[in-house]
């Protein structure tokens, strides 16, 4: 599928809807909400629809086999519903974050959901629809652990972040400059680290954090602090000349109003207690332009 396919695709669902109303009762719906019979059917749409995905963040984008889970997935999922698309319609493609530009630029995939934050160097390049969340850089600790408020409670402890990763170095250049810092290959491996005593926080998107803290091997075990000092507005990538940023923006809007992303968040997260930041989130998308 490419912008063009989704524009007659869309037509066509918007044809098929207008069919259902004047059918009677029995006519069916061209969508359905996540989580009901009908995500297991192919939509309205002909094809396939490609969205780009992290397969290594629980909470977020995680596989495990043939299964794909999330609140990125759910998002995305919800989104591709409403644009004619039923879950085996859908091909779910590993997207890097170093690689996620050249993937739509070369049209290896149609839009991309992961943990995407949305800057102005990268729309130079690409398109954004959303946001449909609202991150933070925050610190993830043990459950038990009230010593950490704050990166500037970290003066003479030891932080882990993921190899290159800048946030560990942003916090001892900003807010604690005797913090001692841990490179890790994943944040699965910083968690770990963590958990056994090795070091006292983990840093990145607070979300992220949210998603690992919630993982059955952790669940009690640490906690996300809740005093995010960033903000990272996720959004959803799309290729430059895309047609379909409006219609993606009106799938994420109506999700937020029917309830079902709040419900997914807490499906996806819930079990580490974390609560997003109540006066970003949920958010209001911005326009396409």
């Amino acid at each position: 599928m490419r912008a063009r396919r989704l524009a007659i695709a869309l037509t066509a669902v918007a044809a098929l809807t207008l069919g259902a109303c004047s059918g009677g009762d029995d006519a069916a719906e061209s969508t359905a909400e996540p989580g009901s019979g009908a995500t297991e059917d192919s939509g309205g749409a002909e094809g396939t629809l490609r969205i780009g995905i992290k397969f290594d963040q629980p909470g977020l984008g995680y596989q495990d086999g043939s299964e794909y889970t999330g609140f990125d997935v759910a998002v995305a999922t919800y989104v591709a519903e409403k644009l004619g698309y039923g879950a085996d319609q859908i091909e779910w493609v590993q997207a890097p974050s170093q690689q996620r530009e050249t993937m739509l630029q070369n049209g290896q995939v149609d839009m991309i959901f992961a943990t995407y934050s949305i800057t102005d160097k990268r729309k130079e390049v690409i398109a954004f629809a959303g946001p449909y969340f609202v991150a933070g850089q925050d610190l993830l600790v043990a459950a038990d652990d009230d010593s950490v408020s704050g990166p500037e409670d970290l003066e003479g402890k030891t932080l882990c972040s993921v190899t290159s990763s800048t946030s560990a170095q942003r916090i001892k250049d900003e807010y604690a400059t005797g913090t001692d810092l841990l490179e890790q290959p994943g944040y699965a491996e910083c968690v770990t680290a963590l958990v056994a005593g090795t070091v006292d926080a983990v840093t990145t998107d607070d979300i992220i954090l949210a998603g690992l803290a919630a993982l059955p091997a952790n669940e009690g075990k640490v906690k996300v602090v809740g005093a995010p000092f960033s903000e990272e507005n996720y959004g959803v990538g799309l290729p430059q000349d895309n047609d379909v940023c409006e219609d993606v923006n009106a799938a994420i809007t109506e999700m937020i109003e029917s309830g079902a992303w709040q419900e997914a968040l807490d499906e996806a997260v819930g079990a580490s207690g974390y609560e997003p930041n109540e006066e970003l989130n949920p958010p209001a998308v911005a326009a396409c332009a």
